[in-house]
């Protein structure tokens, strides 16, 4: 049984998108009926995410994503349609009726979901029994106190093969759900498997809901991973998710601190820093400065003081700053990590730390000065060269003229010569933007296509007039008697996905349900509900009216008339004639 029509319109009326969306970006009061925010699908400095209260949509114009409440969990929260209406049910205060297929999916889900908690409550429970002494013993030596590990929930997974998986079958759970949750790993012997956590202090892995999604074990003692952590399962993405981020987004600090590693977390959490947060065993991701920028405006960076870290820390800055955060730099001199700075020196003095951190730029100047001899003229010209660069791609002229100064000083020579060195890389570089927005603009065939290829129209000629029928239709429903009058029918679409939307309209309207845009959205997947969305916000060369509609259905026929074989244009243009002899 799928979920009723019914209840899918009476979950959308109760769900505000304002509120929705608030929930996850910064809205600012735009024009009228609508709020704008940095997209959180795509990386940008300048607001282009626009939401409208009045129709209960979204719509970034610079990545293209559009759509409904259900279409916005899904893309968010990278969930299944049916996850996204649980989701939003739950906020709603309604319960959502349950099918077989898709009850199936959200079944498996919150199984694996119980399963991670059951083997959080195992790790924590053999933390503190006999076989918990190794963990213990590591634990105490790093410094790591009785209260941050009931904080944290910190287990230990004792060095033996089979602890985790006796226990949780004895619990009704089947070695394949463990094997799928990541937990356990087939063995040689035909339906043997085995713990993949083993001599291992492990944390487990939150989502900002309050769900065990996952695990990071770290070795105790000498050995190889350092950090094993969970794979990618049914509920967990290590390039989705921070970890700590669960605790870290309730901080009053306005700021979150991003490091390596997981005892720098704990480290800096049980020091007072109650905002740092790390990656999950992987380079930072587009995803998880996303997911950081909904909570915060501004991000410390505290990665290692070596050369991978430095290397790190320079990946990192333009992503985030690419979301709009600030971002600094924290430098740690002689000491390797958070870990180790705090456990030589005192919390107030990683406090000046982050008082004192480098502005990013900065702090990218000051790697390039230190990898080049700037007492030889080569490498003052390298400097130069490098620095230019990196100030050209500065948004405002006061920073770089100021960092063009101080590049100057640096490289021994004029603060003239720096600022028009400068000044033409900016003009050269705003010039190719210039030129590649005119090549884009300048095809317009192109531009008429989706940017998703699995929704690529098969004639451009027939898609705008194919639009042209579900944006009126969308706006005066009573229109579709043209259209029936014509005897107009769903498969004369060359497009399916508007043939789609055709039939939705159809249907609906033939049933005597709204027409509204948040209501036929909620039918589509979160790529037909950009495109829909899109569609609707392209302006009609002509009001919404019959003539209208029956000017594109002679568009679609003559477009079809074209490609068509001779008999097939024959029997065509005897339809049509026949048609308006009626």
């Amino acid at each position: 049984m799928a979920i009723p029509e019914s209840f899918i319109d009476e979950l959308i009326s109760r769900t505000d998108i304002i509120d929705l969306v608030s929930g996850y970006v910064r809205l600012a009061k735009g024009g009228g009926a609508t709020m704008s925010g940095l997209c959180p699908f795509h990386s940008e400095k300048t607001p282009s995410l626009k939401v409208n209260s009045d129709k209960q949509i979204y719509h970034c114009f610079g990545c293209g994503k559009g759509g409904g409440a259900i279409s916005f969990i899904m893309e968010i929260e990278n969930i299944s349609y049916r996850d996204a209406i649980e989701v939003l049910a739950r906020r709603a205060g309604m319960t959502v009726p349950e099918d077989s297929a898709s009850g199936e999916l959200a079944g498996k889900r919150r199984r694996m979901l119980e399963l991670n908690r059951e083997a959080a409550r195992f790790f924590f429970q053999m933390l503190l029994s006999p076989d918990g002494e190794a963990a213990r013993e590591y634990l105490a030596k790093r410094g790591v106190s009785k209260t941050i590990v009931t904080r944290f929930g910190i287990g230990a997974a004792p060095d033996e093969w089979g602890l985790l998986l006796d226990a949780l079958t004895k619990k009704g759970y089947a070695r394949q759900e463990l094997i799928e949750a990541g937990l356990a790993r087939s063995g040689r012997k035909e339906g043997g498997a085995y713990d993949v956590f083993r001599n291992r202090v492990v944390f487990p892995v939150i989502d900002v809901r309050g769900s065990v999604i996952g695990f990071s074990g770290r070795i105790i003692g000498n050995g190889e991973p350092k950090y094993l952590n969970t794979p990618d399962t049914l509920v967990f993405n290590k390039s989705r998710n921070l970890f700590a981020l669960n605790i870290a987004k309730k901080s009053k600090s306005g700021m979150l601190i991003l490091v390596e590693g997981n005892l720098d977390v704990i480290t800096l959490h049980q020091a007072g820093f109650d905002c740092a947060v790390a990656s999950l065993g992987t380079a930072l991701t587009a995803e998880q400065t996303r997911l950081m920028s909904r909570y915060t405006e501004k991000i410390i960076l505290a990665y290692d003081s070596d050369e991978a870290g430095r290397r790190a820390a320079l990946r990192a800055i333009p992503m985030i700053e690419k979301t709009g955060m600030h971002v600094k730099v924290v430098d740690m001199g002689a000491s390797k990590d958070p870990d180790e700075f705090l456990k030589t020196h005192k919390p107030d003095a990683f406090r000046l730390l982050i008082e004192r951190s480098e502005n990013h730029v900065e702090y990218q100047l000051m790697t390039i000065r230190n990898r080049l001899d700037m007492t030889s003229d080569e490498g003052r010209l390298a400097y130069l060269a490098e620095a230019t660069d990196l100030l050209a791609r500065l948004e405002s002229q006061p920073e770089r003229e100021v960092y063009g100064a101080k590049v100057a000083r640096e490289a021994g020579i004029t603060n003239e010569s720096v600022k028009n060195e400068i000044s033409k890389k900016f003009r050269n570089i705003r010039a190719k933007q210039k030129k590649d927005y005119e090549k884009r603009a300048a095809r317009p065939a192109r531009t008429m296509q989706p940017d998703d290829r699995s929704l690529r129209y098969k004639s451009e000629g027939s898609a705008a007039a194919e639009e042209g029928i579900v944006r009126c239709l969308m706006r005066d429903p009573a229109l579709i008697e043209t259209a029936r009058d014509a005897g107009f029918s769903q498969d004369e679409f060359t497009s399916p996905f508007l043939a789609k939307i055709y039939g939705v309209l159809a249907r609906r309207i033939s049933e005597g349900q709204e027409i509204k845009e948040q209501l036929v959205l909620a039918e589509l997947v979160p790529n037909e509900a950009s495109l829909l969305t899109m569609i609707l916000q392209k302006p009609e060369s002509y009001p919404q009216s019959a003539r209208n509609v029956s000017d594109c259905i002679e568009k679609i026929r003559s477009e079809k008339y074209k490609t068509s074989d001779p008999d097939e244009s024959l029997l065509l243009e005897i339809k049509n004639y026949k048609q308006g002899m009626m």
